[in-house]
């Protein structure tokens, strides 16, 4: 399929007798409750903040469809390097809501040993999902880095590298396009477009007619697509993963979007979208447009989304139980999880930190604030 400049195909192919989706309607039913339950993910995580369980989330309403979308396109031996809104990646390939969480409350069974803000998943298994970084486009270059590196290796897959439209006013953004477009790297690049950098919109950052055709510059194949349209982001994400693979080099993606709430959970978003814009986005909802084509289609009944909703919030529910009710990293860790073998003054560092807590009792975790 070739993508045309902001193409939507719910809005077009999708509505015509016999439309072909390319995948199967179990692969669809798939996408739309992964789509759900990164949206319970999200309110859940909403009202864990802002009862001081948790000190931080990042929302992700509204931008499920080009999470899942472009992960439905790739394979699980491919390479994740992603943005903090792209929950739906991980749930996408079998990444359980319970080692989320455990993130979440950074506690003994996170990944990072709480050594990371919550919202910064890392895993290896059962896919590559490489540590989410707060730095803007830190990661886009190290997505190219890997990316040669199969290529030098002779490996069949690619790396998708995902990113909002903020991130493509950083260093990382020029260096990693650049070296991408030099080398044809196995690579993708997922600009969401959520219209805002935070609290910036897109036309205060940037005097391009799109993100697509920043590509240009670099030698990299632009395309723009409507990132509310699930089937529209994977086809792109299919394609572009299809020329990698074939040593065509990388491609830019822009999927166009909007974050149906706050940049974080420290942010309010009323300050700065009129209400008017909002009211226009709640009528993309993804989640709604994708539920009505399933039901058009006969996929999906009219009464199974807000039974699908409501296993989908149970079993975050339990997630969260589970990971608040998990023992914190012991403080030993500290030293355990970076020496193999360690050294007689670290030794005595952490004996007086021992002695220290054993005296005044160990740090706790906060009551909810954050500074961002």
């Amino acid at each position: 399929m070739t993508i045309t400049d902001l193409s939507s195909i719910l809005d077009g192919p999708a509505q015509a007798e016999g439309f072909d989706p390319g995948i199967s309607d179990e692969e669809l039913l798939h996408c739309y409750r992964t789509m759900q339950l990164v949206r319970a993910f999200d309110d859940i995580c909403l009202k864990l903040q802002r009862s001081g369980r948790i000190g931080f989330s990042i929302p992700n309403k509204g931008i499920e469809a080009t999470q899942v979308g472009a992960a439905s396109a790739l394979r699980k031996d491919d390479w994740f390097f992603p943005s903090y809104r792209d929950f739906g990646m991980a749930m996408y390939h079998g990444v359980d809501p319970t080692d989320m969480m455990h993130n979440m409350f950074g506690n003994s069974l996170d990944t990072a040993r709480g050594r990371q803000m919550p919202v910064h998943f890392s895993f290896t298994d059962p896919i590559h999902f490489v540590s989410i970084s707060s730095p803007l486009g830190t990661h886009v270059p190290q997505a190219v880095g890997a990316a040669y590196a199969m290529k030098l290796r002779g490996e069949d897959k690619v790396a998708l590298a995902s990113f909002g439209d903020g991130s493509t006013s950083t260093l990382g953004f020029h260096s990693g396009m650049s070296f991408a477009g030099v080398w044809k790297a196995p690579v993708i690049f997922l600009c969401q477009n959520n219209g805002y950098a935070i609290s910036m919109p897109s036309h205060e950052q940037t005097a391009s007619s799109s993100y697509a055709i920043k590509g240009k510059a670099y030698g990299v194949p632009g395309v723009r697509v409507d990132g509310n349209d699930l089937l529209s982001v994977r086809a792109a994400v299919a394609e572009a993963a299809e020329r990698a693979r074939a040593g065509e080099g990388p491609t830019l993606i822009e999927a166009v979007t909007f974050r149906m709430g706050g940049h974080s959970t420290s942010d309010d978003p009323s300050a700065y979208v009129p209400d008017s814009e909002f009211a226009e986005w709640r009528d993309k909802d993804p989640i709604d447009r994708f539920e009505r084509f399933l039901i058009q289609r006969g996929t999906l009944d009219v009464a199974e989304p807000e039974l699908i909703y409501a296993d989908c919030l149970a079993q975050v529910d339990a997630a969260s139980k589970a990971a608040q009710a998990t023992a914190p990293p012991a403080l030993e860790t500290i030293f355990s999880d970076v020496y193999a073998e360690i050294p007689d003054h670290i030794r005595s560092q952490g004996q007086a930190a021992f002695e220290l807590a054993g005296r005044l009792g160990e740090a706790a975790a906060g009551d909810g604030a954050f500074p961002l």
